[in-house]
């Protein structure tokens, strides 16, 4: 190895032990993480029971559309068009989750 005229071993400065210090810590932080995740869900047992009347709509921006057109001068009716998009996008993945956490019926998906 050559030495910089700095006394450090690498281009960047660092001391050649390739980061193993930085890689220990992260594990170290990542651990009181997941602890403090943990605790800030709190008790899995606590948490209340699926409801079963769950539906899925058949016009993902009826209460958006009812507050109004978007106050986007001159861009209205593309912006509809985007904001609708988007409202049965956000419906389509909600169904899918509902479905394959078992909460509705994989055949409600079809209809409609």
């Amino acid at each position: 190895r050559i030495m910089s005229a700095n006394g450090s071993n690498g281009q960047n400065g660092s001391n050649g032990d390739g980061g193993g210090r930085k890689r220990r810590n992260r594990k170290r932080r990542n651990r009181s993480t997941a602890k403090a995740t943990a605790e800030f869900w709190g008790d899995p047992k606590t948490l209340p029971e699926p409801r079963d009347d769950i539906r899925i709509t058949q016009d993902p921006s009826a209460v958006v559309r009812s507050l109004g057109r978007p106050p986007l001068p001159g861009q209205e009716q593309a912006s509809e068009a985007y904001f609708a998009a988007v409202y049965a996008r956000a419906v389509g993945l909600a169904s899918a989750l509902a479905a394959a956490g078992d909460l509705i019926e994989p055949e409600e998906l079809l209809e409609g």
